[in-house]
């Protein structure tokens, strides 16, 4: 079953501007990340959960359907990023990544602050980095990674339906997931999503390394 996660706010617009940057920065600044470090088992990897303008001016987020030829997680929802390179930085990583698929090159200057490292069941751990990016930004999508883009209002992000949890019997922790683009997109994805909305539009410091992923992520 499907439980609700309760909300006490709309659904609302929120323009593309310097008061609501300056406002995500101060969140951030203000919150602090839980880092992990990963066995040797594990590898790190990051993800830019990356806030654009779109054509009315509404702030959005960039969120990415993966390719239907990738080994791994091929046609899932995802934040875009990858694994990170020796030596590098997670938001290194993350504005590498988000260069590679999605055709955006957001300066240094640009990142905004971490939200917590999630430890993936398929053998990451995940930093995701909050970045500014352009207004009305033009995607160019690596075809061999990335299906398709879409810019998510972050407006969205505060609708009463938003998050949901579900019992699974292969473990004991919630299954976390959110309802977008006309379906539900499960944790570690949604984790992100869901903690970026707690931190930067709710300020809330909730926590997510205890949401769960679906069986069919574990690999």
């Amino acid at each position: 079953m499907i439980k609700s996660i309760a909300m006490q706010r709309p659904a609302t617009s929120l323009p593309f501007d310097a008061n609501l940057r300056a406002r995500i920065a101060d969140r951030l600044s203000s919150i602090e990340a839980r880092r992990v470090s990963p066995d040797a088992a594990m590898r790190r990897a990051a993800v830019a959960f990356v806030i654009v303008g779109d054509d009315a001016g509404e702030a959005c987020f960039v969120l990415t359907r993966r390719a239907s030829g990738l080994r791994r997680h091929s046609g899932q929802w995802a934040i875009p990023g990858g694994r990170s390179d020796e030596g590098e930085t997670p938001p290194d990583t993350a504005r590498r990544e988000l260069r590679e698929e999605v055709g955006l090159d957001v300066p240094a200057g640009d990142v905004l602050g971490r939200l917590d490292d999630y430890a993936t069941r398929s053998g990451y751990v995940i930093s995701p980095v909050v970045c500014w990016g352009p207004p009305r930004p033009e995607l160019a999508l690596d075809r061999t990674e990335v299906a398709r883009a879409h810019l998510v209002p972050l407006g969205r992000l505060l609708a009463p339906d938003l998050a949901a949890t579900t019992a699974i019997p292969e473990s004991d922790r919630p299954v976390l997931s959110v309802g977008l683009l006309g379906g539900r997109i499960f944790a570690p994805t949604a984790a992100v999503i869901y903690q970026a909305r707690e931190w930067l539009l709710m300020d809330r410091a909730t926590r997510v390394s205890h949401f769960e992923q679906p069986v069919f992520a574990w690999k």
